[in-house]
């Protein structure tokens, strides 16, 4: 018996749903807001929670633990880790602020940007919207969003 066992499985097998989730997290932190299925939403919203919940604490091993639990795909530009600005270009790889500039990536964006956006919040990162269902088969549809 499954009592107190709550997980979404999202009718697949252990592998694929972590593959599905790793790429929808990073989806949403690249893009800041994507547009799925209500259940994979549903599912994503409790992932997604406690990824920005490692990214708060900013250490080493929530880092490694964030790497672990969705993929660290390049964005064009650079990113200064210290005041999470991005940059289009290298401008002679330094920051105003004084720091070094660094090749963006979804991890050293939502460590050095998204982070600071929560310092304040206990939870709640994340809002669902209900969309009008989808036209091949009528799947309830929602918007995860960034709060």
């Amino acid at each position: 018996m499954r009592h107190q066992c709550k997980r979404h499985l999202l009718s697949k097998p252990q592998d694929q749903r972590k593959a599905l989730l790793r790429s929808l997290a990073t989806s949403l932190f690249l893009h800041d807001e994507i547009k799925t299925t209500m259940a994979k939403a549903k599912a994503l919203k409790e992932y997604a929670e406690h990824i920005i919940t490692l990214a708060k604490k900013g250490d080493l091993h929530s880092r490694r633990q964030a790497l672990a639990l969705m993929y660290d795909v390049s964005i064009a530009g650079f990113i200064c880790p210290d005041c999470g600005k991005m940059f289009t270009e290298s401008e002679e790889g330094k920051c105003e602020c004084g720091g070094k500039l660094a090749e963006s990536t979804v991890i050293r964006k939502l460590f050095s940007k998204t982070a600071k956006n929560y310092t304040e919040r206990n939870g709640g990162y994340t809002r669902i919207f209900r969309l009008p269902p989808r036209r091949g088969d009528a799947a309830e549809m929602a918007l995860i969003q960034l709060v």
